[in-house]
């Protein structure tokens, strides 16, 4: 009796899961994942996403000398401390210049996952110095920072940051001030603070303000504030969307470090590419956003930290990120 031969059976392989879930990502694209950035119309916006300083300018971060900053790297974030109190922190093109120079370090700095704003002495920020923007004669204060190459727009500075940035504000926040929190990803602000526009009361608009609140608060209430140079307690800065925390004064710093904690727990990457995103996303058309999303999730699926989380989910293990 002759025995047919057995077939060997050829093993299925198994689906990467990882692969599974870049294909889902984008299902008109399976065959080559290189590709996936081909779906958008439209190239991703550039000029959005540049700071005032290359990286190459900021290599000689740690040797430059800041006279209006005190600046200090910890673990995985900046802190940025503004250093005028005998000016209430008003900034100046000198400081102007430094806190570029310094935001535009923590952009490329691959080490640096968020950014602490903060400030010496009782003001926070008093907003711009009027004498000092008016070109009247300033003494030189010796800071080593050089000159940008273009003009530097505190308003875009935050923004294009692409990290959290944390405003710790433990006193009164006037004016052009609200162009340093309003870009903040997070503002924690101490009970008793206040937050005032007194523009309208010399005969000038908070211009570049304006637009820093319109992404953070409905436009009436904006209007509002403006127009009627409104000192606002700390509480109430919350309501409108400008404050994201208020603490009492003995547990601001507390507050701050839990905060920072969280955040710094999470995927750098992701954080980093959520945000850029959020910012190229007002140079999309309306008719691209979607797509153009679609590409921005397709690369954060190709970083290491999510093939990191997604491993670590798997092995029911906490993430070890490395921001790449």
């Amino acid at each position: 009796m002759l025995l047919k031969p057995v077939e060997r059976m050829q093993k299925t392989p198994k689906p990467d899961p990882w692969l599974q879930v870049i294909r889902a990502a984008n299902p008109r694209e399976t065959s080559n994942i290189s590709q996936l950035d081909r779906t958008l119309p439209n190239p991703i916006p550039v000029a959005m996403t540049t700071m005032p300083y290359t990286a190459e300018q900021c290599s000689a971060f740690h040797t430059t000398r800041f006279v209006y900053l005190e600046l200090k790297e910890r673990e995985h974030f900046l802190e940025i401390r503004l250093n005028r109190p005998e000016k209430r922190n008003a900034f100046d093109p000198v400081m102007v210049r430094e806190l570029a120079f310094a935001m535009s370090y923590a952009h490329h700095a691959s080490a640096v996952w968020a950014v602490l704003l903060a400030a010496n002495g009782p003001v926070f920020c008093a907003g711009a110095d009027l004498k000092a923007f008016a070109g009247m004669a300033q003494e030189d204060p010796g800071s080593g920072v050089p000159l940008a190459s273009g003009e530097i727009a505190l308003g875009d500075l935050f923004r294009r940051l692409h990290k959290p940035c944390i405003a710790r504000v433990h006193g009164d926040v006037h004016a052009g001030g609200f162009l340093l929190i309003g870009g903040c990803t997070h503002v924690l602000a101490a009970k008793g603070t206040r937050f005032s526009l007194p523009e309208v009361e010399r005969g000038i608009w908070p211009m570049q303000v304006m637009a820093t609140l319109a992404d953070l608060m409905p436009a009436r209430q904006l209007l509002d504030w403006c127009m009627r140079g409104l000192s606002l307690q700390a509480e109430e800065a919350q309501q409108r969307g400008l404050v994201t925390q208020v603490v009492e004064p003995d547990e601001l710093d507390a507050a701050v470090e839990t905060l920072l904690g969280q955040i710094l727990s999470k995927s750098p990457s992701a954080i980093r590419l959520g945000l850029q995103a959020w910012d190229d996303l007002r140079a999309v058309a309306p008719q691209d956003q979607h797509a153009f999303l679609q590409q921005m999730l397709a690369k954060t699926l190709q970083t290491r930290d999510a093939r990191e989380g997604l491993t670590a989910f798997r092995e029911k293990r906490l993430p070890v990120w490395t921001g790449e």
